[in-house]
């Protein structure tokens, strides 16, 4: 169970109210929208008997001055763009950029958008026998305002979560480091005072050979927490890589683990064809693959096998690591790595949170859960850029 899941929470929670949002925005844009088309239905009805008074008023001999000039001020005054084509075809516009109003060719494009639309066009007389009135700008750009509003928000959204994810991953980062080196430095003052008790032991059962073989063991185990030590104190500093031949970084880990674990633990480490060498830390790979075999080694309840396999692949280096146990559901593939996933009772799932960080931020590679099948086998794979490549 993740000590983080609750993120996923407020992650949906703020998707489904910024969904929301925007759902209202599309609906209340539409309302204007439609509001405005009404309203522009009924100026054309108005528009149009103005034409078809004003063309009736140029048949008669005798007419009401102040009413022609009623319907003038209505035709002038009408805001829509409108085309009119007379018995013989012939096309004028009005609310258009003065060039276009006299262009054939713009006024043809623009009623056959108005047909193509499914806009029918008011029936009149004389030079207006058709009347084709279109939609304002405005009543275009209310249509778009909700897919320019979607863009504008997903844009500040994005730009929201990566600045937080930035923040709370320079705060993680702040957080590993300095837990990191404190652990080191309380590790230090212990350390040396077992080192000078062993020393102590050493004098004192010089002639008893027996003894010494226990000795010689708890030093290898106090070196160990020297090396576990140095490891955490440079976790939040550039770490010095050099060209190592990694079989042979393998293998040393591999035979520290080996000598701890079951008899009934097989470890099947092929070496490669030919000699492969990659820019890293000493310390922090090793510590990586010891995480690695060390959650093989729970998976599989003290029996079973670990395969490491070494090969090139282009500029990379890559080890795929397999072991015979439990197995990981493909839904947590990339859960594994996420800091406080744990499968175990006691784990704080801390280790391959650090072993991705080492790889990814310091190594500059990869490491994946490359395939799994429920207790049959879990194959994790790492990818380092060659030596020769950097």
């Amino acid at each position: 169970m993740s000590l983080f899941s609750s993120n996923n929470y407020w992650k949906l929670v703020l998707l489904v109210l910024g969904a929301g949002i925007l759902t209202l925005t599309i609906l209340y844009s539409n309302f204007l929208a439609g509001s405005l088309k009404k309203n522009e239905e009924k100026n054309i009805i108005i528009y149009t008997e103005a034409i078809r008074g004003l063309v009736n008023i140029s048949a008669q001999e005798n007419f009401d001055e102040d009413y022609l000039i009623f319907l003038n001020t209505v035709r002038d005054s009408f805001p829509l763009p409108v085309i009119f084509e007379d018995e013989n075809g012939l096309l004028e516009g009005q609310n258009f950029d003065p060039a276009d109003l006299n262009n054939p060719e713009f006024l043809i494009k623009k009623k056959r958008e108005f047909l193509n639309s499914g806009g029918i066009p008011v029936t009149g007389s004389g030079y207006a026998t058709n009347i084709y009135c279109l939609n304002s700008p405005l009543l275009g750009y209310i249509k778009l305002f909700p897919l320019i509003q979607s863009l504008l928000v997903g844009l500040y959204i994005a730009f929201g979560y990566f600045l937080f994810n930035s923040s709370r991953r320079a705060e993680q980062n702040r957080i590993w480091a300095g837990m990191a080196k404190e652990t080191a430095h309380q590790l230090g003052t212990p350390i040396s005072a077992i080192l000078g008790w062993v020393e102590y032991l050493r004098d004192s059962y010089a002639d008893h050979p027996d003894q010494m073989d226990v000795l010689k063991e708890l030093t290898k185990d106090v070196d160990r927490l020297e090396l576990v030590a140095d490891r955490f104190s440079k976790i939040g500093s550039e770490p010095v890589l050099q060209s190592l031949n990694i079989y042979n970084e393998l293998l040393e880990v591999k035979d520290y683990l080996q000598r701890r674990a079951s008899r009934k633990i097989v470890f099947n480490f092929s070496p490669p064809d030919q000699e492969i060498t990659a820019m890293i830390n000493k310390h922090l790979f090793a510590w990586v693959i010891e995480n690695l075999l060390r959650n093989s080694l729970d998976a599989m309840d003290g029996k079973g096998t670990i395969t490491c396999k070494l090969y090139r692949q282009n500029n990379y280096v890559c080890i795929d690591i397999t072991d015979t146990g439990h197995g990981i559901p493909t839904n947590k593939f990339s859960s594994v790595f996420k800091p406080g996933f744990s499968t175990k009772k006691r784990g704080w799932g801390l280790g391959l949170s650090l072993a991705k960080r080492i790889i990814e931020e310091y190594h500059k590679g990869k490491i994946s859960v490359k395939s799994s099948k429920p207790n049959e086998e879990t194959t994790f794979g790492i990818w380092l850029p060659l030596a020769s490549s950097k």
